[in-house]
């Protein structure tokens, strides 16, 4: 038997960075309204979106007067979808698209960020939102949780849960 020789070695770390945290499913557009009104958007705001997709939830945040979001996706061709139905939207202008990992694209000025990944992305996810984001920024994920980060307020939508989490002052219990 002649041994299958593969034209590449894939590591782990190569696999799970190529592998995204969540297939793609769209947001129904209450669940996006919701999640928004749980994130309680003021003027000012710089929402985030780890894992855009077709860039909904952000589109519909830059909507409110002084909003302004970042759409952060791994996949270029969801980007340039995103892109297009915000150009669409007349509001590609309010929004910067980021092809990126969600585990490395800074999201320091974020205020609030919006999740719809699996739970453990968000589990992974919660250090470095706890490391980097300041405090009173909110976090906003549908359908899966932080695992023991309780949610301060959770809101259902059919079957399913959004969760809310804000980032406490350093040295708080989490």
């Amino acid at each position: 038997m002649i041994p299958l020789i593969l034209p590449f070695i894939l590591t782990a770390g190569a696999l799970t960075a190529q592998l995204p945290d969540a297939p793609y499913e769209e947001t129904p557009p209450e669940t996006v309204e919701r999640m928004l009104k749980l994130a309680d958007l003021h003027p000012g705001d710089v929402v985030y979106d780890l894992g855009c997709g077709d860039g909904r939830i952000v589109i519909a945040a830059v909507r409110r007067l002084g909003v302004r979001g970042v759409c952060v996706e791994l996949d270029p061709a969801r980007l340039k979808w995103a892109r297009q139905v915000a150009e669409e939207a007349g509001v590609a202008g309010l929004i910067r698209f980021v092809e990126g990992d969600l585990f490395e694209v800074p999201i320091q000025d974020a205020t609030v960020v919006t999740l719809y990944l699996m739970r453990p992305a968000n589990i992974r996810l919660k250090p470095r939102l706890l490391r980097e984001l300041r405090p009173g920024t909110r976090v906003v994920s549908y359908r899966f949780d932080m695992g023991n980060w309780v949610a301060e307020r959770t809101e259902k939508v059919g079957d399913r849960e959004i969760y809310r989490w804000t980032i406490p002052e350093p040295g708080t219990v989490r």
